[in-house]
């Protein structure tokens, strides 16, 4: 029987294959951890909707409190979405005549609702209480970024179980007075970590980290 023998430069790509192949699989790891990260997959997420409501007229030049149409965020685990009729308090009056207006009018003539489209949207399996971190002094702006400057509002921050964490084990980054929540352009008279601390402490604020906080 004829054996065939293979050059001796063969030897070489044997341990180049093996570098390859585990390479290979490194690159395939970190292509889906970045792939599927919330950094990639939901920051930035900037959906059409269908009115264009500008956040950056309403809530930042007109100063329009946060409240007035989430009016359930300091009271309830969701921050409700304004009704038609909330909207038409002021746009009774104002801009009737506005084409980009049109689907809010038609709305309140067949008492439907508005087809907004959710932003920022946590897995069924997540547990979200707005008002318990409102009424407590985290403000909107920790999670949602300067909405006030926003004309399409996108996603800002990851919203991960991670960076919830973050915030859990250091709530002081994130504290202010609980009736200045709504404030887009707050600013602290000290140090962020200072005032923190001192909210931290006079209001016995100590969020749990356990699984069963936020998985129910």
């Amino acid at each position: 029987m004829t054996s065939f023998n293979f050059p001796p430069w063969t030897n070489k790509v044997r341990p180049l294959l093996g570098v390859l192949g585990a390479g290979g699989g490194l690159y395939v790891v970190c292509l889906v951890w970045w792939g599927f990260s919330p950094k990639t997959t939901d920051v930035g997420y900037q959906p059409k909707q269908p009115i264009p409501y500008s956040h950056a007229l309403h809530a930042g030049k007109l100063g329009l409190d946060c409240r007035y149409c989430h009016n359930t965020v300091d009271r309830a685990a969701t921050a409700a979405i304004p009704p038609t009729e909330t909207c038409m308090n002021c746009h009774a009056m104002i801009k009737t005549k506005s084409a980009r207006l049109e689907p809010l009018r038609a709305s309140w003539a067949t008492d439907t609702s508005v087809d907004w489209v959710r932003v920022h949207d946590l897995p069924d399996f997540v547990y979200f209480n707005h008002s318990a971190h409102v009424t407590r002094g985290v403000g909107c702006v920790s999670c949602h970024g300067r909405i006030d400057k926003m004309e399409t509002v996108a996603q800002e921050n990851t919203l991960s179980m991670g960076w919830c964490l973050d915030c859990h084990r250091a709530p002081e980054n994130h504290l202010r007075p609980a009736e200045l929540v709504t404030k887009m352009d707050y600013v602290p008279s000290r140090p962020q970590v200072e005032v923190g601390r001192e909210l931290r402490e006079q209001n016995n604020i100590n969020p749990p980290t356990d699984c069963s906080t936020c998985h129910r």
